[in-house]
Formats: C-alpha cells, sequence, structure tokens
C-alpha cells in the first residue's frame, strides 16, 4: 500500500493529516489556502472525497464535515477519506455565494489553469481532490430565502452514482445530472461517481441537517465497505426523475399550509396569498400529487418568485404514507421535518 500524494504532501497508511492547497492569492500578495483533512485507513480501500461550501453561503455542509472530524464515530477500516470542510473561501469569508468576480465555482469545473478565478480554482480542485478519488459527495442548502428538505441528487445512469445512493439512504433521490459545469458532473465524467445532498438553508448551521448529513456519509463509508456497521435507513426512500416550480401568481404575503417533506395531494392548498391588509387574494394549489422538496422562506412575494419545489416520486404516494404510518413517531427524518418548518410562516 503506498503513500496517498496530495498538496505536495505524502500521507502513509495509517495516518490523519490537515494540509493546505494554494488556491490562489490576495491583492497584496499573500498566499490563500484551501484547509483539508486526509484520513487513511492501514488498509487498502477505496479514496471518498466529501466537498462543503462550494457555494460560500451554504455552510450546512461544513457543519457536516466539523462533525465527522470531531465525533468518535468516524473509524476508518479501509480506504482513504477526503474532508474539505470550505471550498470556496472567498464566498465564505464575505458570506457570499458566488466569488469576487461574480461567477458561481459550481458553474465552473472542470476549470483550467490559465483561465479566471473561478476555472482556476476548480481547476486545482478537480485536480488535486476529485481526480484523486473513487468516489465523492458534495454538500449543499438551498439557495437564498429557500429551505430544502434532505435530498440527494445524482446522475442514476452511472452505476456508481446508484451506488451511493442507495448507501447514502435518503427518503428522497433526484435522478439528473445536474447543471454545465457543476462539480458532481464534471466529476462524473472524470470517472469519479459523485452525489450531492442538498439540504436546509445557506447561512446556518442546523442540527438535524447536520444529523442526516454525517448519517448518509457514514452510512456510505459502510457501503463501500470502508467502515464496520450497519446502513441507517428512513422510512422510506423514493426516486424522483420529475419536479415542478410552484410561483407566487400575485404580489402580497404568504402563508403555507404545508411543510417540507410533506405529502400533497392535486389540488391541495399550498400557501395562501394575502394582500398587505390581510385579506386573502390567492390560494396556490398543488398541480399534481407530490412531496414538498423545498419550500420559501421568505413571505413577501412578487408574481412568479418561487413558492415551492413539489417531488413526484415514481414510488406510489400510498405506499409511501404507509411507510411513513409504520415509521418511530421521533425518527430523524421527521425531526428535520419539523426543524426545517420552522422557518415558514404557517397558516
Amino acid at each position: 500500500m503506498n503513500d496517498f500524494q496530495i498538496a505536495g504532501e505524502s500521507v502513509a497508511p495509517g495516518e490523519t493529516r490537515d494540509l493546505k492547497i494554494k488556491i490562489s492569492e490576495t491583492y497584496t500578495g499573500d498566499e490563500i489556502y484551501l484547509p483539508l483533512r486526509v484520513i487513511r485507513s492501514s488498509e487498502d480501500g477505496p479514496t471518498l472525497f466529501v466537498t462543503a461550501a462550494v457555494h460560500g453561503d451554504e455552510i450546512n455542509g461544513t457543519g457536516i464535515v466539523h462533525d465527522l472530524m470531531f465525533g468518535d464515530a468516524l473509524k476508518l477500516t479501509s480506504g482513504t477519506l477526503i474532508l474539505v470542510p470550505v471550498v470556496n473561501i472567498f464566498g465564505f469569508e464575505n458570506h457570499e455565494r458566488y466569488l469576487p468576480d461574480r461567477r458561481d465555482l459550481n458553474r465552473s469545473f472542470p476549470g483550467s489553469e490559465d483561465g479566471s478565478m473561478a476555472s482556476r480554482i476548480a481547476f486545482i480542485v478537480m485536480t488535486e481532490i476529485i481526480k484523486k478519488s473513487d468516489y465523492g459527495i458534495d454538500l449543499h442548502s438551498a439557495a437564498f430565502q429557500r429551505t430544502n428538505y434532505p435530498n440527494v441528487r445524482g446522475d442514476f445512469r452511472d452505476k456508481g452514482v446508484r451506488r451511493l445512493v442507495r448507501h447514502f439512504a435518503t427518503s428522497l433521490n433526484v435522478d439528473g445530472r445536474g447543471p454545465d459545469g457543476a462539480l458532481r458532473r464534471e466529476a462524473c465524467k472524470a470517472g469519479v461517481p459523485t452525489i450531492i445532498l442538498e439540504a436546509g438553508e445557506p447561512w446556518k448551521i442546523e442540527p438535524t441537517v447536520m444529523k442526516v448529513g454525517v448519517q448518509g456519509i457514514l452510512n456510505v463509508l459502510i457501503g463501500l465497505g470502508m467502515m464496520e456497521g450497519a446502513i441507517q435507513k428512513p422510512a422510506y426512500s423514493a426516486r424522483i426523475q420529475k419536479t415542478i416550480w410552484m410561483r407566487a401568481e400575485v404580489g402580497g404575503i404568504l402563508r403555507f399550509q404545508v411543510n417540507p417533506g410533506d405529502i400533497v395531494d392535486k389540488g391541495e392548498v399550498v400557501a395562501t396569498n394575502y394582500s398587505i391588509m390581510g385579506a386573502v387574494q390567492n390560494e396556490l394549489k398543488a398541480p399534481e400529487d407530490g412531496i414538498v422538496l423545498s419550500l420559501a422562506t421568505m413571505p413577501a412575494v412578487k408574481p412568479g418568485e418561487p413558492v415551492c419545489h413539489l417531488a413526484m416520486p415514481t414510488k406510489s404516494l400510498a405506499s409511501i404514507r404507509r411507510a411513513l404510518a409504520k415509521a418511530p413517531k421521533r425518527g430523524l427524518y421527521r425531526k428535520v421535518a419539523k426543524d426545517l418548518a420552522s422557518s415558514v410562516s404557517p397558516a
């Protein structure tokens, strides 16, 4: 078993090291580094990377990586784990999604050595981390003024991606390649099956979201044979191949009749739109049967703004309802749904 080469350093079998990769420089010429931890078992096995905060304001993933780093549940028995708590250092420093050049790092992969700032950073991450791995997990939260019920996304045409999705074991699994230039899409093109977790809100580290992320990553490590233990599964697991954004039809103030993760029937009222003086103006009704994947957290809306993201599972809603009825009332996914709902104004 050879040493693992990364960031110009060697990490020996059985060794754990905190390292830094130079990614840019300040205006004064000081070097800016990407911090990471490499954990190696003394036994050979796959290499898995876990990245967070590719969007600098999506820091739930940073909390998840920290829990893995400092908790006592992570006991690697084979292979190598690369943990990157923050990829977009610039955005993280400024509490911003984007880089200082206003480019989206998650639309800039695989990058290039002599391109824009975003392209150069993407190239370094691709070369130093992604291409040295066998599998990857990229951690994200919802965009500004939204919250996401935990869901995993990946290109189900890829056998390795399907394996990661199965092991991670979330309730909702969205099938899709991802946008051009996204880390997960370009990693898969490079032969490194990669999935993303979407959960919670930006600018927050939410305790139950962290638990979902940590449990899912530990599940993957167990499934890949890198850890001992049993995979923890939710009450149900459903594949999603179709989603619909419900948008505001008039300007006003929203009150929701549903929470993240709720099952809704076609025609059911999802949100009521009130005038500034409190008169009911409009009811947004579900266009199809589905599950609430994402909700707006800003109740004030203008026409066309996103209100609710509905997911249509390939599995019947009746079977999902039966599974939920049998599940423990205090399960993790029930708890995270309740916590996420606290950011949404109820009717």
